[in-house]
């Protein structure tokens, strides 16, 4: 997937992108970067509604390229230097969205397939 980031994009534009092509993940943004292996603060989200351009120091423009092997830690590395932004990726399990901070090693793809699987009915 092609993400093109720009200052009149919107968080929500950008997690709606993302979780149209990774349906058990989504992206939440921060206004710190979290720890290795640490989840980020609940404060400190950013509210979807808000702009890149609102809430960055960097205000570069371009594409942001993910494919399905990228590890988590690397989109979220991708987000961070490229665009200055704090991302972290979310899988769902049932109806709830966890934080992928303990399997940032893993791949987008493994992560989603951990989601359905997960999010999937017992039989």
């Amino acid at each position: 997937m092609k993400l093109h980031i720009d200052d009149s994009k919107t968080i929500e534009a950008i997690k709606n992108e993302f979780t149209n092509s990774f349906e058990f993940l989504k992206l939440e943004f921060f206004t710190k970067p979290h720890q290795v292996g640490e989840p980020s603060a609940k404060a400190d989200m950013i509210d979807e509604n808000k702009t890149l351009g609102e809430i960055r120091q960097k205000h570069n423009e371009g594409d942001l390229i993910i494919n399905a092997e990228m590890l988590v830690s690397e989109v979220e590395g991708a987000f961070e230097e490229k665009f200055g932004v704090h991302a972290q990726v979310f899988r769902k399990q049932n109806n709830v969205w966890l934080e992928t901070s303990g399997s940032d090693g893993w791949t987008l793809v493994k992560q989603n397939e951990t989601g359905e699987f997960m999010s999937s009915p017992a039989e």
